[in-house]
């Protein structure tokens, strides 16, 4: 992650927020979501979404689970224990410019 800038990468955000917030109903399987449907969601190009869900992957924060499809699943345990000044944790621990009504329906 030489290149990571947490000003720079909303993708990442993207997708880590949208996993972060995924609920059941949204996943085809109660594995997780795919790569291709959580492209979807967030309207960012497979081959990008699969690079963030590998970061993502590296610092612990979300399962994979199979081999064809692979399923994602944020792991709220191993984020809760992240170092607070890690910079995937700031990135995702920052809400400022969150719209809160994309990931739940009041």
């Amino acid at each position: 992650m030489d290149n990571f800038n947490s000003d720079e990468d909303k993708e990442l955000k993207a997708i880590g927020l949208e996993l972060m917030f995924m609920t059941p109903e949204k996943c085809s399987s109660d594995k997780g979501i795919t790569a291709v449907e959580l492209a979807k969601f967030v309207n960012i190009p497979v081959e990008i979404v699969k690079k963030k869900l590998a970061i993502l992957k590296d610092k612990g924060i979300v399962r994979v689970i199979g081999m064809n499809p692979k399923y994602w699943k944020f792991d709220e345990y191993s984020f809760q224990r992240m170092d607070e000044d890690d910079e995937v944790y700031l990135l995702l621990c920052s809400f400022d410019d969150v719209d809160f009504d994309r990931y739940f329906s009041y």
